[in-house]
């Protein structure tokens, strides 16, 4: 990588005369122009190489995924032929003494917009039962299946819970909501997912990173040049 150097100016500015520091500023000016055009020239050079290097990548990635999907769905094929049953699953785990695979795909939460009237019927149901410390205890439970998450979703295994609970309750109005937000549920798959392991002699796994955060820099090399901005607590708080 080619890097350029700031250069010291060529006089001493405390003995300089005022055309002197005019034109030793003059230089100065030119010379951050030039510097700073230089980085923007490194930076325009360096994206590009990354950005092959990284696609590159991704490729390779692709696929390995791929083909793995291949190998075990020729394998899925024949287990639903040897023990005549279709599994619906999301996940199939394969392993040997010392591997283990796991394919299969995640589900993310999701709602249609009539989901806010269930919950509105049923928390004003629960909201209405709260008058001592027993029966508010109840409806805090209650109030904490229908916490949202960080995404402003609810948990769609709540709702089995929720259900659970009109059994209990018995009224029309909490029965009701309860039967709105589950038809409101619309589950979503999201991603396609690889784990894999090696199966240690101690019986231990260590997993076999396969996303570009969890592998590691190769052979020694170390990113340290953030490590400056990382603020340390204050051992007195």
């Amino acid at each position: 990588m080619n890097t350029q150097t700031l250069e010291k100016p060529a006089i001493d500015l405390s003995q300089a005369t005022p055309e002197q520091l005019k034109e030793a500023l003059a230089k100065l000016e030119a010379k951050k122009d030039k510097d700073r055009e230089s980085y923007k020239s490194l930076v325009a050079e360096t994206v590009p190489k990354a950005m092959f290097r990284l696609c590159a990548a991704s490729e390779v990635i692709s696929n390995a995924k791929t083909e793995t999907f291949q190998f075990f769905e020729n394998i899925l094929d024949l287990k639903n032929q040897v023990y005549g049953l279709k599994e619906k699953q999301q996940s199939h785990t394969f392993s040997t003494d010392k591997e283990e695979i796991t394919i299969g795909y995640r589900i993310n939460d999701g709602w249609d917009d009539t989901v806010t009237a269930g919950i509105e019927k049923v928390q004003n149901y629960i909201t209405s039962l709260a008058t001592n410390d027993e029966t508010a205890a109840l409806v805090k439970i209650v109030f904490n299946l229908l916490k949202k998450d960080a995404k402003g979703n609810l948990k769609g295994s709540r709702v089995l819970e929720l259900q659970k609970l009109t059994k209990d309750f018995d009224s029309e109005e909490f029965t009701d909501g309860v039967a709105i937000i589950a038809a409101a549920y619309k589950p979503v798959r999201s991603s396609w997912f690889i784990e894999a392991s090696i199966i240690n002699e101690d019986g231990t796994k260590t997993n076999v990173p396969l996303s570009m955060s969890s592998v590691g820099f190769s052979g020694a090399y170390k990113f340290d040049f953030f490590s400056e901005t990382i603020q340390k607590p204050d051992a007195s708080e």
